[in-house]
């Protein structure tokens, strides 16, 4: 994990990366998301040691990612489920797997659709209320906790279609 102070920044990105910036966090992330629930299943599926699991399991509930759901009394046992704060992390993973898919695989392992019409699903860069704009469409602008502190970059480039 990063460390905690930031010393004149103001960015949000940075205090993201504290609660999520780990490998092993955005895997786990991935997988609840794609409907493993159980320790068991989430170790199997990641190969991760039971003690780093169970240390980023409890970071995660403790940070309101995730919640712990008993479904069995005896003996006792939980499943992990995502909170609306976990479940809108889907939108920053999907963008990393959209990026993977672009730029570190031949063939993208995994799709995104939308179940009615089975179109293909991608993150992008859109204005409340409308359609998907290009990235090249968009600009930064200070937000309301603006200090002057934060990196600025006045346009984004994508690469040509």
């Amino acid at each position: 994990m990063l460390n905690r102070g930031y010393d004149g920044q103001n960015c949000s990105i940075a205090r993201t990366l504290e609660v999520v910036g780990e490998r092993w966090t955005l895997l786990i992330i991935r997988d609840v998301l794609l409907g493993l629930r159980r320790f068991d299943q989430l170790q199997e599926s990641l190969g991760i040691a039971r003690n780093v699991l169970t240390d980023r399991l409890n970071r995660l509930v403790d940070e309101g990612v995730l919640e712990r759901v008993l479904y069995s009394e005896r003996p006792e046992r939980y499943e992990y489920q995502l909170t609306k704060k976990g479940l809108d992390l889907n939108i920053a993973l999907t963008a990393l797997r959209q990026w993977g898919d672009e730029y570190l695989s031949e063939k993208p392992p995994r799709l995104l659709r939308r179940k009615v019409d089975k179109m293909p699903i991608v993150a992008a860069l859109v204005p409340k209320g409308t359609k998907t704009v290009r990235a090249d469409e968009v600009e930064a602008v200070d937000g309301p906790a603006a200090t002057g502190s934060a990196p600025r970059r006045r346009s984004v480039r994508s690469k040509k279609q």
